[in-house]
Parts: C-alpha cells; structure tokens; sequence
C-alpha cells in the first residue's frame, strides 16, 4: 500500500461516529477499523524490517552507527507517517475498507 497516497491527518480530529456509522452499529464500526489499524501496523512494521534488514550487520561498531545517514532517513519517514488508527478510520471515510458483519442474520454489509 502506498502511505504517501493516503490522505490521512496526522494529528487525531474529532469525529462524529454517529454520521460515519450510518445502518451500523457503532461497536462494529469501530471493531472494523481496529482490526484494519492492525492490520496496517503489521503491514508497516514488515516493510520498515525489510528495509532495514539490508543494513543490518554481523559486527557493528560505533562509528558506522553514527554515520548510515539512508537508515536514518527510512527510520524518519516511517516516524512521520499517520498513526494506522488514522489511517484506517481515512480509509473507512473513503468507502476504501470492504467488510462483512457476520453473526446476523440476513446481514451483509459489503463497502
């Protein structure tokens, strides 16, 4: 997924659950958009591994830490990203999340 796409804020706003619930109950809604969150987190957190990965070495010393400037700028991009709970809850506004309450009868709510 492209992060940088994504127009979420950085900083928390308040929103009005009520508008972005709709039909659905709003432990749902929420339910949605944590499991997305995590879901985001896992996604983030493997990427920032990968890319780090290619820096790791058997034996560092103290200079060589100090001086890997790339590592230090990946670090500080994935810093800078919207938290994965704004980021879902962006996407969930968009109509960009799909999912499906189970457990009722006759209800599926597909966006």
């Amino acid at each position: 997924m492209d992060y940088k796409k994504l127009n979420a804020p950085n900083t928390t706003i308040t929103r009005d659950m009520n508008s972005m619930c709709g039909d659905t109950n709003i432990y749902e809604v929420v339910n949605v958009i944590a499991k997305r969150s995590n879901q985001i987190a896992v996604d983030i957190k493997s990427e920032l591994d990968k890319k780090l990965q290619e820096f790791a070495a058997v034996n560092d010393n103290l200079e060589e830490v100090f001086e890997n400037r790339e590592q230090i700028e990946i670090s500080c991009f994935y810093e800078r990203l919207p938290k994965p709970t704004l980021m879902a809850t962006q996407e969930f506004i968009e109509g960009k999340l799909a999912y499906r309450l189970a457990g009722k009868k006759g209800v599926n709510i597909d966006k």
